[in-house]
């Protein structure tokens, strides 16, 4: 009944894929289904794809095979991340697109885009394999190979033609098994949420500093720009994974490293990043024990003069994450806030978000000076290491377990 998408799904498991970021696509309905229900392959549904490079690159640096599934117009979401994160830290993500705009496309609006899609990965240097019919379809597992072999992004362009011939007892079957899917939906919703916010007395530099002083065997994302040269300067570690560029891609990346370790994970955001990104209710529902986001809020945009965010006066980030499902957060604004927020980091369980209001201004610290694969190998040689002592930094606590 499922003949090609289950060949899809014994590709994947074939090369240990073990987790894979999904948007699904009408005209490939079944294989995300399948992907949904299969008891091998973690799926983490996310909202906007462009989120899903940055969990497949927090998957590989912490050891897992990551891939992800989405519609080919999704790569337009996407093409800044995969160059500026898997292209220039020589990151492996199989991407597996639905091609739209190609083969018998009824909606005008998936044509411009997609009908030149290939040419563009070309200029971009991104491998592409086209599979256009179904007996092509083994041409999956060369791409995952490609992707693997080469450290790169590789996509392989599924036509719907794949897909094709479909029986109708086929979609029958496929509907049935989606409406057993759906549990009882109602619940209950409650919010109550009150916070003052008042004027920060800290820069962003003296609450990394401070949050240095506390890390000991955490891996760290550091958001782009200035805020990764400041986490560098006040101590450089061997776990530190320092993002050079990718905006708004920082908590995506802690994201994916905690879902494929036992280790517990910090992530040093920002409002910037974090207003343009889609990532918090995603991670909300997994609910990643082991992760936490300081959101370090200036109200600006730090690392390209200091233009004003939303959050600087008519938003407030925590407020976000609570109403994104996030259960364990703080707001603080003073050094002993801070620190009594670290030292009480892992009473709870993750997923975490202490909001960290500061002031606007950078630090005038040097350039890091390491390339980008040299921050990558280090940072993975670390994570796969034996020895993995978890909660252990913030006020000692002892060793939890290891992984």
């Amino acid at each position: 009944m499922y003949e090609i998408e289950e060949k899809v799904i014994k590709i994947l498991k074939k090369n240990k894929i073990d987790i894979v970021a999904t948007v699904p696509c009408d005209k490939a309905k079944d294989l995300f289904y399948l992907l949904h229900s299969d008891p091998e392959l973690r799926e983490i549904p996310i909202i906007r794809e462009e989120d899903g490079i940055g969990i497949g690159a927090g998957v590989y640096l912490a050891g897992g095979r990551p891939a992800i599934a989405i519609q080919s117009s999704g790569l337009g979401n996407c093409f800044n991340a995969l160059l500026s994160l898997s292209v220039t830290y020589e990151l492996p993500l199989p991407i597996i697109a639905s091609w739209r705009g190609f083969y018998d496309e009824k909606i005008p609006a998936q044509i411009p885009f997609n009908s030149v899609l290939p040419d563009a990965l070309r200029v971009w240097k991104i491998p592409c394999t086209v599979i256009e019919e179904p007996s092509e379809i083994g041409m999956v597992d060369e791409v995952i190979e490609a992707a693997y072999d080469g450290n790169t992004p590789s996509v392989a362009l599924i036509s719907p033609k794949a897909w094709a011939g479909v029986e109708e007892d086929k979609v029958e079957r496929a509907e049935s098994t989606t409406a057993e899917r759906f549990p009882e939906r109602g619940r209950i919703s409650r919010l109550r949420y009150e916070r003052v916010i008042r004027e920060p007395v800290m820069t962003r530099y003296d609450a990394i500093k401070i949050i240095s002083e506390y890390l000991h065997e955490e891996a760290v994302v550091s958001n782009i720009g200035i805020p990764s040269k400041e986490l560098y300067d006040a101590g450089d570690r061997d776990l530190n994974f320092y993002m050079l560029g990718s905006y708004s891609q920082a908590s995506s990346v802690g994201f994916g490293i905690s879902l494929a370790t036992a280790r517990e994970v910090i992530v040093l955001d920002g409002d910037g990043s974090l207003l343009a990104s889609n990532v918090l209710p995603v991670l909300a529902a997994e609910r990643p024990t082991n992760l936490s986001i300081f959101c370090l809020d200036n109200g600006t945009l730090g690392s390209t003069g200091d233009q004003l965010t939303n959050a600087y006066m008519q938003l407030d980030l925590e407020l976000m994450a609570v109403s994104a499902g996030i259960n364990e957060t703080g707001k603080v604004h003073t050094e002993q806030e801070l620190r009594s927020a670290i030292e009480n980091l892992y009473e709870s369980d993750g997923p975490r978000f202490i909001h960290v209001m500061v002031k606007p201004g950078n630090a005038d610290v040097p350039n890091i000076p390491l390339m980008p694969v040299a921050i990558k190998e280090r940072v993975m040689e670390h994570l796969h290491g034996t020895a993995r002592y978890l909660r252990t930094s913030p006020g000692g606590r002892g060793v939890y377990g290891t992984s």
